[in-house]
C-alpha cells in the first residue's frame, strides 16, 4: 500500500511560500522524492478504482506552470493534481483529485461537455427530467457529494423557451460534484481507498450519462 507522506504535503506548503526557481533548484531532491511518492499513490488509487470501474488512463499534472499568457508569473503549481479517465466510448466521465498544502478535494462530472453531448443531455432532460433528477439525487451521491453544481447560460439555451418547467436544469452547461478533505485525512494510510470509495459513489450519475451519451 502506498500512502501520501507528510513530507510530500509540507513540500507544497514551502513551495507556496517560495515559488521561485532558485528555491526550487535548491530543493530539487525533495521535489523528486515527493513526486515519486505522489506517482506511487496515484497508482494505488488507480488500482483501487480498477476493482469497480474500467480506467483507460491516469495522468499526473506537471508542477511547472506555463506562464506565457498568464499575469501570474510564479513558475510552479503548489499542488498535486491527478485525473483518471474511464474507458471510452462505452463509459463516460472521469475523476479528478487536487491536493494542496492545506486541504484536498476530489471532483467528478462533466466540466465542459462537447456541443453534441451537451445537446443530448439537454434533450434527455427535457424528455424525461425525472430520470435525470433521480440520477443526481441518488443516495450515494447525496451522502458523499451533496448537490450538483456548474455554470449555466444566463437566459435559456437555443431551442428551449425560458418558461420551460425545467429551465433551471436546461440552462446548465456543466455538471459537477466535489468533496473536500483535510490534510489529516490526506496522509492517512487508507486515503487511496477513501478516494476510490468516494468516486464509486458517483456511479448512478455516470451510468445515466453513459447510457444517454453512448446509445444515441
Amino acid at each position: 500500500m502506498s500512502s501520501l507522506l507528510p513530507t510530500t504535503i509540507s513540500f507544497l506548503g514551502e513551495l507556496a511560500e517560495n515559488n521561485n526557481r532558485p528555491w526550487f533548484s535548491e530543493n530539487k531532491d525533495r521535489y523528486v522524492q515527493a513526486h515519486d511518492n505522489v506517482k506511487s499513490f496515484m497508482a494505488e488509487v488507480e488500482s483501487e478504482l480498477a476493482k469497480h470501474d474500467q480506467i483507460e488512463k491516469s495522468k499526473l499534472f506537471r508542477i511547472y506552470r506555463d506562464v506565457r499568457f498568464s499575469k501570474d508569473k510564479t513558475p510552479y503549481n503548489p499542488h498535486w493534481r491527478m485525473s483518471f479517465t474511464r474507458e471510452k466510448p462505452h463509459l463516460r466521465g472521469g475523476y479528478y483529485l487536487h491536493i494542496g498544502p492545506e486541504e484536498a478535494f476530489l471532483a467528478a462530472g462533466f466540466w465542459n461537455p462537447e456541443p453534441k453531448d451537451l445537446a443530448l443531455i439537454r434533450g434527455n432532460i427535457a424528455a424525461d427530467p425525472d430520470r435525470f433528477k433521480a440520477a443526481v439525487s441518488a443516495s450515494s451521491i447525496r451522502k458523499t457529494f451533496g448537490d450538483i453544481y456548474g455554470d449555466a447560460v444566463k437566459t435559456s439555451p437555443k431551442g428551449y423557451d425560458k418558461s420551460h418547467p425545467e429551465i433551471d436544469l436546461l440552462r446548465m452547461k456543466q455538471y459537477l460534484f466535489q468533496k473536500s478533505y483535510d490534510i489529516e485525512s490526506v496522509v492517512h494510510p487508507d486515503f487511496a481507498k477513501v478516494v476510490s470509495k468516494s468516486f464509486k459513489a458517483i456511479r448512478p450519475f455516470y451510468d445515466y450519462m453513459s447510457d444517454i451519451l453512448s446509445h444515441n
